[in-house]
């Protein structure tokens, strides 16, 4: 039975959920957390870089107002134009925000010694996702009327009314239910996921290379290195995809509700 006990304890053992439970920061408040802290400090970041990028622009732009700029046009032109039009200069402050505030989150991640994606706990995407939702409603009846916004989002115009009755409970909870919380589980996913994948991968490479090495693990302890090389720059791609995403999919919304032909 002893012997059994040590080689269960000498088995490897795949990192699981508890990478997610980490106890409060300040013994006795609950809700301080890592994740918390860090999307503060992700927060403080964001307001930093665009306060020194843009409160006081020079001519030519350099050092940070450069970088800035470049995010700038890049939002403006992937994200905001193709569904704002002639609004996008309007909401560029919040979309910009909403990039850069995630995909920090997101790279926090592959931060050595920070190493938690904040996006991962489903609580910080929700409140973004809600902020967004709740926007988007209030756009669209004071743009288009209480009975207008939902008219216009349930019957569009030109389609035989029998099938009214089945597209319009489609749309009400496509566009009230669904939308929102895909927008939140998109990017929760896939940073959870890649939390997940890095870890396991990590502790691979960990475990077969220094707190077990035999002849016949080495190699899959290489393995697991090389993999969590790889995988941390498909990571990072996944990271910048999921912030573009979420931006996106704001401007679309906002979009929507400005303009129902939209």
């Amino acid at each position: 039975m002893k012997a059994l006990t040590v080689l269960a304890a000498d088995e490897f053992k795949a990192p699981g959920l508890e990478l997610f439970d980490l106890p409060p920061i300040i013994p006795g408040v609950t809700w301080f957390t890592k994740p918390v802290l860090l999307a503060l400090l992700s927060s403080l970041v964001v307001v930093i870089f665009c306060w020194s990028a843009f409160a006081n622009p020079k001519l030519v732009p350099r050092g940070v107002q450069n970088v800035g700029e470049i995010g700038y046009m890049f939002v403006r032109d992937q994200i905001a134009r193709p569904f704002l039009g002639k609004d996008s200069d309007r909401w560029m402050g919040l979309l910009l925000s909403f990039f850069f505030l995630v995909w920090i989150w997101n790279l926090i991640g592959v931060v050595p010694f920070l190493q938690f994606p904040v996006a991962s706990h489903i609580a910080f995407p929700i409140v973004l996702a809600l902020s967004v939702y709740i926007l988007k409603i209030y756009l669209g009846m004071k743009h288009q009327g209480a009975v207008g916004y939902f008219k216009n989002m349930m019957f569009p115009p030109g389609l035989p009314k029998p099938i009214y009755l089945l597209l319009a409970p489609i749309e009400f909870l496509s566009n009230m239910i669904v939308a929102p919380f895909t927008h939140a589980v998109r990017l929760f996913a896939n940073m959870f996921a890649g939390h997940i994948i890095l870890a396991f991968f990590s502790a691979v490479g960990f475990w077969f290379l220094f707190e077990r090495l035999t002849p016949l693990g080495a190699p899959v302890g290489v393995i697991g290195v090389v993999m969590t090389i790889a995988m941390t720059g498909f990571e990072m791609f996944i990271q910048f995809l999921q912030a573009f995403l979420f931006a996106l999919l704001a401007a679309m919304y906002i979009g929507g509700s400005l303009h129902a032909e939209h």
